[in-house]
């Protein structure tokens, strides 16, 4: 026999087919498509400034906090004894890495960019002054990967050209240690009508590098895992050497 609900609680019966519909993750895509996930995404990068007012421990971190929870889960999982970052900026990103790694009590950051934009300093992060792809600087982090003991993870974050990247792209997938991943940040830029102005971004060197490098494939769950992210099509896995 099925209990029907008590009669005081009847009309609430529609609001809870709405919400389970609202857990539903098919139909919460269905929804923002109908009103537009895009111009859902601009609005809310123009509420956040594109999520510039973010800080981790007071310190700026301009990042996505859904793409830095999804980062935080994958350096747990994978534990790199290195992480690589290109692209430092005000610091914060490398230095929530290193916390990470201190609540680990385990792996290290190398983060580069070509100019100090922070006074931030972490005992288990190197701040390398230079281009991420000029030969110096990719001979200091050659040097590095030689001596870990360990996973080693990428993440490229600095000029977001589409030459740029796949530059990027061919000189560090070397490093990316097999079932690892090379995250390559900000594809968003060839995505959304408001940010047409940096394109080609990352999206095509993306799709480019992947045509001639099968050791990699697009980690679907990761990038896809929120409805916002700045990185679709970002999170590369090493399957293979």
């Amino acid at each position: 026999m099925v209990r029907k609900l008590p009669r005081q609680l009847r009309p609430l019966k529609p609001l809870a087919r709405r919400f389970q519909d609202y857990l539903d993750r098919r139909s919460l895509i269905r929804l923002m498509r109908q009103h537009g996930d895009r111009k859902f995404f601009s609005r809310l990068i123009r509420k956040t400034d594109n999520f510039g007012h973010q800080t981790w421990l007071g310190k700026p971190i301009w990042q996505n906090v859904f793409d830095l929870w999804t980062i935080q889960e994958t350096l747990a999982e994978i534990r790199p004894a290195l992480l690589i970052e290109s692209g430092t900026n005000r610091g914060g990103s490398s230095y929530f890495f290193g916390d990470l790694f201190d609540l680990m009590g385990h792996g290290r950051v190398i983060t580069i960019d070509i100019e100090k934009l922070h006074d931030l300093s972490h005992p288990r992060v190197t701040y390398l002054i230079g281009s991420s792809v000029d030969s110096a600087i990719v001979d200091r982090v050659t040097r590095a990967v030689a001596e870990t003991s360990g996973p080693v993870m990428v993440i490229l974050d600095s000029d977001h050209s589409e030459a740029h990247v796949r530059r990027e792209l061919d000189l560090y997938h070397h490093f990316v240690t097999p079932g690892s991943f090379l995250l390559v940040q900000d594809g968003v830029i060839d995505v959304l009508p408001m940010l047409i102005g940096g394109r080609p971004g990352p999206l095509p060197a993306i799709e480019s590098f992947l045509r001639v490098h099968p050791e990699f494939e697009v980690d679907t769950e990761r990038c896809s895992r929120y409805l916002i992210t700045h990185h679709p099509k970002g999170w590369l896995r090493r399957i293979r050497v």
